[in-house]
């Protein structure tokens, strides 16, 4: 997770715009935490894309993978403040990008958080993270979000 400071660095889509999310982003639990709601999730997939399994993290990276489809969700209806939330949480190692998507019967472009590090050669389990780490998970998004309310408050 990064600072607050990096929130200028980046354009932010307007609300229409969906956010395609692959990782812990797609669990409720962590949403609430983060936003302070659970925005709709519709399926979708990025093909020519891999949720790759970082060394010493416990979070995904949207990484290209020639004959991958990479499963995920997409966010709709975020909120400008939402959107600088979301980009103070992803590490700097994290580039906000347009990418195709495939959602129920049509191709469209979302936006996402892809990968710019080096990433493990396994893939990244989301049954696994949620059988085995989601609910520590939810609790530091909690206390993240509690340390970043306070320093907005300050700034």
């Amino acid at each position: 997770m990064s600072s607050a400071g990096r929130w200028a660095r980046r354009r932010h889509p307007a609300a229409d715009e969906p956010l395609f999310v692959y990782g812990t982003l797609q669990f409720p639990a962590v949403l609430h935490e983060l936003l302070g709601r659970t925005p709709g999730l519709e399926a979708a997939t990025a093909s020519g894309r891999r949720v790759a399994a970082l060394p010493e993290r416990v979070y995904p990276g949207l990484v290209p993978a020639l004959a991958a489809v990479a499963p995920g969700f997409l966010l709709h209806g975020l909120t400008p403040p939402e959107w600088r939330v979301l980009d103070a949480f992803e590490d700097d190692e994290y580039d906000l990008r347009p990418i195709p998507v495939h959602a129920g019967d049509r191709e469209t472009y979302a936006w996402t958080y892809v990968w710019t590090a080096a990433v493990a050669e396994k893939d990244w389990s989301a049954t696994e993270f949620r059988a085995a780490r989601l609910p520590s998970y939810v609790e530091m998004c909690a206390a993240w979000r509690r340390d970043l309310a306070l320093l907005t408050e300050t700034a």
